[in-house]
């Protein structure tokens, strides 16, 4: 009975390392040397991630982290990904890493908050989260202790994530669609995976998620004041009727012949779109060129009131005064570098408050590899006064052929007020 009972012991101790075996086997180190080109091409891939957006803070130590992330639930803060052994990522595996991405939980088990893009991260290959976790352990170590987020309560609570998993996450890497080419599949792949384009160009809830139906519908970016416009609609960013060059222009360096990216789309031209290599821009072109529309019939425009009239009219005035200089007086503007305000999309979308930040704030396109010194838009905050911007907003939202509703004193006075806070 007692040899049994041994015999017995010994099988389940097999059986439990067996089973520790096979939970365990991706997390131990990798036994293969990682070369340079494995480090220079996860650089390559951590661009495409923008990975420096968020944990970075301009001018200090690169992936040192703590950068503050605004939210309408509070302000979050990126970890220090630098491969310190203490406050970084030093301890990690490349298994650790990849399952992070793929799973949105650390290695601890701990929930992340999907302010890290994991949702789209998911979609990212074991190859190329090795190479990307190879790059991110051979930049400089920076002992810097990651701060804590600063969330209202109920959203401190990390256990509620379970329920937005349930709604807005689904697991799994890319599989490429066989009805489609080669270079379709590229582009989606980072369009829908590192790009994580979806993340702004997609309409959120008030629980920070969104229905993967509406997936590239555009909506208003939380905190930072700007629309992200539809990519499906082609009355908002919808590219079906660009030129594939025109598209890679705009990802790539910022300006086309068909518009100007500012504000948040800028920062993403200059820290990630620049750096890739034109077959990767193509493809990303070539992806979202064919992302299905969804326009309705255009409504017919709204007869224009006395009083929209006399604001036309000023707006007028004050356009030929200061704006056509660069955008001429027939809105065709100087391409690329002044962009064309006729027939501009970007205009006349259902949402104002991108031409109303351009007025009130001005801009610059990155400046990228390809177009270093980009001309911008001067800002007229401290001189024209809000019926004076919602006069011009309302002009060229409705000249040339446009047709959009005008702009309010009271919606420029809020947008205003916002940006001052």
């Amino acid at each position: 009975m007692k040899r049994f009972l041994l015999i017995l012991l010994l099988i389940l101790i097999l059986l439990a390392g067996g089973a520790w075996w096979l939970m365990n086997r991706g997390s131990s180190a990798p036994a293969t040397t990682v070369s340079s080109a494995q480090i220079e091409r996860g650089k390559y891939l951590a661009q495409a991630g923008d990975c420096i957006a968020c944990h970075t803070i301009p001018g200090q130590a690169i992936f040192s982290g703590n950068r503050a992330m605004p939210t309408p639930f509070g302000n979050l803060y990126a970890p220090n990904i630098t491969p310190d052994k203490e406050t970084g990522i030093g301890k990690w595996t490349p298994a650790d890493f990849y399952n992070m991405l793929h799973t949105g939980r650390s290695p601890d088990g701990k929930l992340l908050y999907p302010a890290m893009p994991f949702a789209s991260y998911t979609k990212v290959t074991r190859d190329d989260s090795d190479a990307i976790f190879a790059y991110l352990m051979s930049v400089p170590p920076v002992k810097r202790a990651s701060r804590e987020h600063e969330l209202r309560f109920p959203y401190n609570n990390r256990s509620l994530l379970i329920g937005w998993r349930t709604l807005y996450f689904q697991e799994g890497e890319y599989k490429p669609d066989p009805q489609q080419s080669v270079e379709w599949n590229r582009g989606a792949y980072l369009v829908q995976g590192l790009g994580h384009c979806a993340m702004c160009h997609s309409p959120i809830n008030a629980l920070g998620g969104s229905a993967e139906a509406k997936a590239f519908q555009g909506g208003l970016i939380p905190m930072q004041n700007w629309y992200a416009p539809s990519l499906t609609s082609n009355r908002e960013a919808g590219l079906g009727n660009w030129a594939l060059q025109d598209i890679m222009d705009l990802l790539q360096t910022g300006v086309s012949h068909r518009g100007t990216v500012y504000g948040p789309m800028a920062e993403v031209t200059f820290n990630s779109l620049q750096y890739l290599n034109d077959a990767d821009v193509r493809a990303m072109a070539v992806y979202l060129k064919g992302l299905p529309g969804d326009d309705p019939p255009a409504a017919p425009a709204a007869p224009l009131t006395n009083e929209v009239s006399q604001m036309f009219a000023e707006g007028q005035r004050i356009y030929d005064a200061r704006c056509a200089t660069c955008h001429a007086v027939d809105g065709r503007g100087m391409p690329p570098h002044f962009p064309p305000l006729a027939a501009n999309q970007s205009i006349l979308m259902s949402s104002s408050v991108n031409p109303v930040r351009m007025i009130l704030n001005g801009g610059y396109p990155p400046g990228t590899r390809k177009n270093p010194t980009p001309y911008g838009m001067p800002p007229f905050a401290q001189e024209l006064n809000d019926a004076e911007v919602a006069a011009v907003a309302t002009y060229i939202r409705n000249a040339w052929g446009n047709a959009a509703t005008p702009v309010t004193p009271q919606q420029v006075n809020q947008l205003r007020s916002a940006l001052l806070e």
